[in-house]
């Protein structure tokens, strides 16, 4: 089983498809194609944002329970 890509990796990988799709010396297919990757990729970097977002508004009380912050 491929090991899961880091954000980052996920994050370089979109911008080098956003890059392809702005120069538009792609054929069509290869372009829906790309987009819907890109899609894939925002997508799962959205997830990993929203996670790390609940892990960070976290924070630690004296008698060692979380609570969550206020937004």
């Amino acid at each position: 089983m491929p090991k899961k890509k880091t954000f980052e990796e996920n994050l370089q990988e979109l911008e080098a498809i956003v890059t392809k799709l702005e120069n538009g010396d792609v054929a069509l297919e290869d372009a829906i194609e790309a987009f819907q990757q890109g899609m894939i990729l925002s997508k799962e970097m959205q997830k990993t944002l929203d996670s790390a977002e609940k892990t960070l508004v976290k924070v630690m009380q004296a008698d060692g329970t979380e609570t969550e912050m206020d937004a």
